[in-house]
């Protein structure tokens, strides 16, 4: 067995599946996108026209595409700026627990494995006018029923807030874990020496999970670049185009108005946003996270 794994042409065959696997459903999707984004086919015809980068002019000077992009934008900033720390905040409070530890982590974690559908149709009684819970709660207080889903005002909010509900309980396992790795004796030893709950928790707890909050940040960002399920499920880009993700808009061209040429110029712009917004966070924010040793 040993003389066996010494010999290259073992390794060699092993990788050989992983690589076919991952050309056909990775680098060869990419190319085929860029390919097409050149051109002008509708996606079903036999002959496909050479459009130069027409495509691309045509995206980047349309007032739809960039309300998709800030849309966007504002999955990114509500999850940075109001998600993550909900994640810590309620990690904090959990891993503090003594009894039924294992029921909440259950409890928060249980919409993550939920289809995207069930959670759009459940939120979407939620935020139903007459009969919805947070209606019913605003006539308490006699305030007039909010039309969260067909109001452009709230339609972008209210998704953003159903969007978080579904993932927040997947990412507070993550920072559960990294917290619960955290030897018990730094945290007896500062109790003993007199910190608070509050000063134990800012000073030595989350100072030892900044790596697993610096991932938490980058998966949240990835997450709201390819944000389209929900949006599809709660609104389909409505109204009049002001919960528009860049997705949904790829969608609604390539496969929806068959401009599958366009369509793949938008995916294409999709793919450069992204790689650029987190090589921007990894360049800025991710490698200043120090890797923690206890």
């Amino acid at each position: 067995m040993n003389k066996a794994l010494r010999n290259p042409l073992v390794f060699i065959l092993f990788v050989i599946p992983a690589l076919v696997l991952f050309i056909m459903f990775f680098i060869y999707p990419i190319f085929s996108s860029v390919y097409y984004s050149f051109t002008s086919w509708n996606g079903v015809s036999d002959t496909v026209k050479y459009a130069g980068i027409s495509n691309f002019e045509k995206a980047l000077g349309d007032e739809r595409f960039w309300t998709s992009v800030k849309n966007n934008g504002w999955f990114i900033l509500f999850s940075v700026c109001v998600q993550v720390p909900l994640i810590v905040f309620f990690s904090l409070l959990i891993s503090h627990v003594k009894k039924l530890k294992g029921l909440y982590k259950t409890a928060v974690f249980m919409p993550s494995i939920m289809s995207t559908a069930v959670i759009g149709i459940l939120w979407g009684f939620i935020y139903e006018p007459n009969i919805g819970l947070f209606n019913k709660l605003l006539s308490l207080a006699g305030i007039d029923p909010v039309y969260w889903l067909s109001d452009e005002r709230f339609a972008m909010l209210s998704i953003l807030i159903t969007n978080a509900w579904q993932w927040t309980g997947f990412y507070i396992v993550m920072v559960l874990a990294a917290i619960l790795a955290i030897p018990g004796e730094l945290d007896e030893a500062a109790a003993i020496d007199g910190a608070t709950g509050f000063q134990r928790a800012t000073r030595i707890t989350l100072p030892l999970i900044v790596p697993i909050i610096s991932v938490v940040i980058m998966l949240s960002i990835a997450g709201a670049m390819k944000a389209a399920d929900i949006v599809i499920v709660m609104t389909k880009g409505g109204p009049a185009g002001s919960t528009e993700v860049m997705a949904t808009y790829m969608i609604k061209y390539a496969i929806t108005n068959f401009k599958y040429g366009y369509g793949n110029a938008i995916a294409v712009l999709i793919f450069v946003f992204t790689l650029v917004v987190t090589a921007l966070y990894q360049l800025l924010v991710a490698r200043r996270s120090e890797r923690i040793e206890y």
